[in-house]
């Protein structure tokens, strides 16, 4: 039985199993956004630098567990039929992926460059192209209190699905602790999120519950477009 379990709330699915297994049984969709395994081992351990670009004082964060199927390396060609495609860490596995728009997630102040694991993330988006970048610093007091060790801020998720205006149905096959189905709870797109991970799965299911029950917050579908910003690479 591929989907080991299964909750649906407000315009969310939520399912618990190997995505790989679960995809077969599903239908179509609009668009893939999600941040997937990025096959780097991880440990569960976070080195937490203080005091801007310096690495004095470093310290470790650890989350009490890894992250399934990290001890692989990502293979996206599973998604390949999907004509929407938004995958976070493609520096991890730059090999997969051909011309396409690259954003990036600033997560630090200028101050702060050098004090965290790493001061952006990036992603491969298929529409469009040049390089985006997101940067807000208030965001730090969400993931100060993440439920997952990779888990991605609300807004910045929103802005992702925001890439595709035509999507109405989504895909997050490496849910997580479901923050792509909050954005699209709070966005009135569908999505369809997989998780392997039974804790991380409740959790999920946690967090788009609350979601649903503040439909006051429901964003509307017009997105302010992001700032096209020249980057040293």
């Amino acid at each position: 039985m591929a989907i080991l379990r299964e909750e649906r709330i407000g315009s969310q699915r939520l399912l618990l199993g190997d995505c790989l297994a679960v995809m077969p049984t599903l239908g179509r969709f609009d668009a893939v956004v999600t941040d997937p395994p990025y096959g780097v081992k991880w440990d569960g351990k976070v080195t937490v630098g203080q005091g801007g670009h310096g690495r004095s004082g470093a310290k470790a964060k650890h989350y009490g567990k890894t992250i399934l199927n990290d001890d692989r390396p990502f293979d996206p060609s599973p998604f390949a039929e999907i004509k929407n495609r938004l995958f976070w860490g493609f520096n991890h596995f730059p090999q997969h992926f051909g011309k396409g728009r690259a954003l990036v997630w600033i997560k630090r102040s200028d101050e702060a460059f050098g004090s965290f694991l790493s001061d952006a993330e990036l992603a491969w988006c298929s529409s469009g192209h040049g390089v985006y970048c997101f940067r807000d610093q208030s965001l730090m007091a969400e993931t100060k209190h993440r439920a997952h060790p990779t888990q991605k801020p609300v807004p910045l998720m929103e802005w992702c699905i925001g890439q595709f205006p035509d999507a109405k149905t989504i895909l997050d096959p490496f849910m997580g602790s479901g923050t792509t189905l909050v954005a699209c709870q709070r966005m009135g797109r569908h999505g369809t999120g997989i998780e392997l991970d039974e804790e991380y799965w409740r959790i999920a299911c946690e967090r788009v519950d609350e979601a649903a029950r503040q439909p006051d917050l429901l964003i509307p579908e017009t997105r302010p477009q992001p700032t096209q910003e020249a980057m040293d690479l």
